[in-house]
Formats: structure tokens, sequence, C-alpha cells
């Protein structure tokens, strides 16, 4: 058997590699799963019986960009995979905060149907965020 050896250019090709492709794989984790949150969107899945989340976020927000991995982690379980997830935009949808009764971003809610099962408030656990959906379901 003969040594491997070290090559160079090699080694250099595949750090570029990374460095390229790093920041893609960055952006694709701190999407959320969800669809952007509009009332009549809303209606139809509670009206379909779906289990909800409302993911009140802000791109300023550091808690919200962790919560959205850990979504979509969960979103991608098959036991969660009925979950609808919507966001609402803490910037721009100030009726939306309203009518939930949402102080800050970085807010998760869960409903099964129409009744609220569970809020959350700046959680970036799996656990936490985890217990949270299954409440809905």
């Amino acid at each position: 058997m003969h040594p491997v050896r070290f090559n160079r250019r090699l080694a250099l090709v595949a750090f570029g590699v990374a460095l390229t492709s790093a920041p893609a794989a960055l952006a694709q984790s701190a999407r959320s799963p969800g669809k952007p949150f509009t009332q009549a969107a809303f209606e139809a899945a509670q009206a379909a019986g779906k289990p909800v989340i409302l993911e009140i976020t802000a791109t300023w927000c550091p808690t919200c960009k962790a919560q959205k991995p850990i979504l979509s982690i969960l979103k991608s379980r098959e036991q969660f995979a009925n979950v609808e997830i919507f966001e609402v935009d803490y910037d721009t949808q100030k009726d939306v905060l309203r009518k939930f009764r949402v102080n800050m971003q970085s807010t998760l809610i869960a409903f099964m149907g129409k009744t609220e099962k569970a809020r959350t408030v700046g959680d970036t656990t799996l656990a936490g965020i985890e217990k949270l959906m299954k409440s809905a379901i």
C-alpha cells in the first residue's frame, strides 16, 4: 500500500469549494419552512383542521434567526409534515400582532383548528419548539 500524499492543489480546491458553498448552506438553514401569513390562508388551514404555527419574526432579530433552522428540522420530520407554518412580519403586520396579542418578535403560537394550544417567546431549543409543535397535533 502506498502512503497518501498531501496534494496541495487538491486541498486548495476543496477549501475554495467549501468557502463558496458555506454561505448558501447557511442561508438555506436560516430559512423558515413557513409561508407568508395571510388571513385567508390561515383560515383555510384552520378550516381544514390542520395544525398551525404562527412564527412572529423580524429580519433583524437574532432569536428569530436561531428559531428558523429548528423549525426546518422539525418540519422535515414525518410527524410534523402536515403542520402549516405561517410567518408574520413583526415590523409590517401590526394588525396581525394586535389580533393575536403579540408583544414581541420570536413568538411562536400553536393552533389546532381554531384553538390556540400553546405559545412561546424567545425559545431557541429544539426540545421547547418540538413541544410547542406537538401541542398542535
